[in-house]
């Protein structure tokens, strides 16, 4: 493990003596490769018992995507959140609801999910920010109990049913969505959408907000006496977590066609913690190899039928024990932390 870090300590210092083109070049050609990854077929990455590009979206890509959401709670304020899982839940019953009883363009209801999803998180943080730790852990485990079980008997959100006939996006340009076994241009939406909310995220951690996050995560007691507004970007982290949380489960709901309170388990929010935890609480190219490790392995592992659970456990405890920090932790000043 300390060769491991060795290695992406000098790989992080190459990048970043790059010129800035070059490292833009660099970007584009990456982005482009991970872009045409549903369209080639790679033997060492397929997985034969599983569509890839089905895996890239379904899994691989929302993983990634509530994985960064996540982070902005978990790693830039360090506010432990265990109902991550009520956010997508509240995306998709909007997309759900005003799909099916408005008719509204996918596109419309989009940034509505991330509006009402960031409202529900200001709405949950305001009362419930003050507590710290694991009084907050368990209050927005609550939360996420409470979205379900909602779902669950609120007839017009479809009980126990669930709500079908979900519509799927307009068609943009050669993008057509209306065959939903084909699931390249939903992939590629996420995909637009993860670069995004990625290029937001950095321009805040240059911005005082993202200073304020970090001076929380480290210290809320000093911070405050420092005199940043604690409260205040305790919410906004909360807020933009929800929001990113909303936008994927709009995507899902519009992708599956069909939802029900069953697709919003428990379990959903203990993973999306893994991804940030295992990855690097507070680094984005960690939680994003994170995702890669949650949604991709179990799948690569699935011809050992009930074991691969077994030994996908196993390789968590053992990575935990042997690198607590993740496998990319965040850089400051040159340390690893």
């Amino acid at each position: 493990m300390k060769y491991l870090s060795s290695v992406t300590d000098a790989v992080g210092d190459r990048w970043r003596e790059l010129p800035k083109a070059t490292q833009r070049l660099l970007t584009v050609i990456f982005i482009a490769g991970i872009a045409v990854l549903p369209m080639v077929q790679i033997p060492l990455l397929d997985t034969p018992q599983t569509d890839f590009p089905s895996l890239l979206f379904d899994k691989i890509g929302l993983y990634v995507l509530m994985g960064i959401g996540l982070n902005v709670v978990v790693g830039k304020a360090g506010l432990l959140d265990l109902g991550y899982v009520a956010f997508f839940a509240i995306g998709g019953y909007t997309m759900a609801q005003i799909g099916t009883l408005l008719h509204w363009s996918f596109w419309l209801i989009l940034p509505l999910g991330v509006v009402i999803a960031m409202s529900a998180g200001a709405i949950l943080g305001l009362p419930t920010l003050r507590l710290r730790g694991d009084y907050l852990a368990i209050v927005t485990l609550g939360f996420g109990e409470i979205i379900r079980i909602t779902a669950v008997n609120v007839d017009w959100l479809g009980a126990n049913r669930g709500v079908p006939n979900i519509p799927w996006p307009a068609a943009i340009g050669p993008l057509n969505f209306e065959d939903i076994l084909n699931p390249k241009p939903f992939y590629w939406v996420l995909l637009a959408l993860i670069i995004l909310v990625i290029w937001l995220l950095k321009r805040i951690d240059r911005s005082r907000v993202g200073r304020a996050w970090e001076a929380i995560r480290e210290d809320e007691d000093a911070a405050e006496l420092m005199g940043v507004q604690t409260l205040k970007f305790k919410l906004w982290a909360f807020s933009i977590g929800a929001g990113i949380g909303g936008m994927g489960g709009v995507l899902f709901a519009s992708k599956v066609g069909f939802i029900s309170p069953d697709n919003f388990p428990l379990t959903l929010s203990v993973m999306f913690l893994a991804i940030v935890v295992l990855g690097g609480s507070g680094n984005i190219p960690g939680v994003i190899l994170g995702a890669l490790a949650i949604s991709y392995i179990p799948e690569r592992l699935r011809g050992f039928s009930e074991y691969r659970v077994l030994l996908f456990g196993a390789a968590l405890v053992i990575m935990m024990n042997l690198r607590p920090q993740g496998l990319l932790p965040r850089r400051i000043r040159g340390k690893v932390i």
